[in-house]
């Protein structure tokens, strides 16, 4: 059953009647047909309006639907022949970043990312998709791969930040977060990252200083959670959504700032919406974009990747 977000009530409202009517002709022999067209067709339009005027905190709630697609829906979706990758080597293996080697449309990748979960148990063994410092060190170890044997490397990136709790303090998760982004610019491969849903903090640019950073739609992308943020500047989680529009956390405002590269379109609605269609997107985009740094060597890589990062904020 669809979860609807709060602004979106106009729309659950008359997609709810559809399913009456529905049910209805199902039990009797009335056409109704036309009916449920006109219905449609002024629920799509209510869609299309709605998600055309949206508010930076609004985008937020989108990207933290709990419908939609995670690592592992793209994975299932974009890439073949995966085999996981596990372990830092050194403590063990974090469950709340997966990665391995995998093929896009015929060509060899690594792929890093956050999971999620879609249930209960789920998140809880993935823990919500916050990192813990054993996988950054499994993604650093999975980078330093895909270095050593010439594979482009394609993050997915959807965390709210990383873990911070104290055992992950102890084992170092500062540490593990700036090893990380600095072996993302170090790389001689073409990078590709993608912010899917929630870019959180550190743990999410640990993962994402790459090439080229494309973002759906309705990612949203931040230092610190617009709650974060207001608890900070106001003491209160109530002005979330005044921090979300200050923070310019949106695909569109950072695309205008130059911190992200390309917008990935969405389907109507958001990716939740249709799992399948949304994954295709993203598929071509990060299919173009490896295509076009494949032109480039290991040096002209670095040396555009340096300069595209100092750049920015002058």
């Amino acid at each position: 059953m669809m979860v609807y977000l709060e602004f979106e009530k106009p729309v659950a409202a008359l997609e709810a009647r559809i399913i009456e009517l529905q049910d209805a002709a199902r039990e009797s022999d009335v056409d109704v047909s036309a009916e449920i067209g006109k219905l449609r067709a002024k629920a799509d339009k209510q869609l299309k309006d709605t998600y055309a005027n949206l508010t930076a905190w609004q985008k937020t709630q989108v990207a933290r639907h709990p419908e939609r697609p995670h690592f592992k829906h793209f994975i299932a979706s974009i890439f073949e022949d995966f085999m996981p990758l596990a372990g830092d080597r050194a403590f063990g293996d974090d469950q709340a970043i997966i990665g391995g080697l995998a093929r896009l449309n015929g060509r060899r990748v690594m792929v890093i990312g956050h999971e999620k979960g879609d249930d209960t148990q789920s998140r809880l063994r993935h823990n919500f998709g916050m990192g813990k410092p054993e996988g950054y060190r499994k993604a650093i170890r999975l980078m330093e791969l895909a270095d050593r044997f010439g594979i482009p490397v394609v993050s997915l990136v959807d965390t709210s930040g990383a873990f911070p709790g104290i055992q992950a303090e102890e084992r170092g998760q500062a540490e593990a977060i700036a090893r990380s982004t600095e072996k993302c610019l170090a790389l001689g491969v073409p990078m590709i990252a993608c912010i899917v849903g929630e870019g959180g903090s550190g743990g999410a640019v640990a993962l994402a200083a790459a090439d080229r950073v494309l973002m759906f739609e309705y990612a949203v992308y931040s230092v610190i959670s617009p709650e974060g943020c207001a608890s900070i500047l106001w003491r209160t989680g109530d002005k979330a959504a005044d921090a979300a529009q200050a923070m310019k956390m949106t695909a569109d405002d950072l695309k205008a700032l130059r911190i992200i590269d390309r917008i990935v379109k969405e389907p109507m609605g958001g990716a939740h919406r249709d799992h399948a269609l949304a994954a295709a997107s993203l598929a071509k985009a990060i299919d173009e974009e490896i295509a076009a740094l494949s032109a480039f060597s290991s040096k002209e890589l670095l040396q555009q990747r340096r300069a595209k990062f100092l750049a920015m904020g002058a």
